[in-house]
């Protein structure tokens, strides 16, 4: 299939409701995954932390949002950037989280975690949340607002490591907070240039 053929299945109606629907329910399922950290957070915690909790599932709702703004184009030039806005915050944080719990998952193993069902089925969801909205990020337009999605995740490191309410950890990398500290970071950075070089120039959609 030629990359023309491509982006044009790619921007099909029926293809981005598809996915629209997969990453709504996977954003909820996200939500319920962090259930028992919300309520520990809400019990010990400023209410004020709760949105930095559940990280994985708010990436997936930005690029939720994202889709749905592709189905539904705003009009006017203050919701024009909104739409930039969000997907920027879609794509560096879906390539972040995406691969972020894939190397947690891939390195408790590493550790002496067993793997089970719902590991991999981790790794494959968070897997396809970073290959899914590179598929997309040619399709968007955000590239001023590269900067604010920086700002934001690392605004969102900087309170989850300084807090301690980042996602909680397999307990086999219980005593390797720091260097997953240093992997978060850097994971930002990454994902920010990956950003960078996967977005349209003009928006196609």
């Amino acid at each position: 299939m030629t990359e023309h053929r491509l982006k044009r299945l790619f921007k099909h109606r029926g293809i981005i409701w598809l996915l629209f629907i997969v990453n709504l329910l996977g954003t909820v399922y996200g939500y319920i995954w962090y259930g028992n950290q919300l309520e520990y957070t809400a019990a010990n915690y400023p209410l004020w932390l709760l949105p930095f909790v559940p990280d994985s599932p708010t990436a997936s709702l930005f690029f939720t949002a994202a889709l749905l703004l592709m189905l539904y184009p705003p009009k006017g030039l203050a919701f024009g950037i909104i739409r930039e806005l969000i997907e920027a915050l879609a794509v560096v944080t879906s390539v972040k989280y995406g691969i972020w719990a894939v190397g947690i998952i891939f390195a408790g193993g590493y550790q002496g975690d067993v793997l089970d069902w719902k590991d991999w089925m981790l790794v494959i969801s968070h897997t396809g949340m970073a290959v899914e909205v590179l598929l997309y990020a040619g399709l968007f337009s955000y590239r001023k607002m590269i900067p604010l999605a920086l700002i934001w995740t690392l605004w969102n490191d900087t309170v989850d490591y300084s807090y301690g309410i980042y996602p909680w950890l397999p307990a086999e990398l219980s005593n390797h907070v720091t260097q997953v500290q240093y992997f978060t970071f850097g994971l930002t950075f990454a994902s920010v240039a990956a950003a960078w070089l996967f977005t349209g120039r003009k928006r196609r959609l």
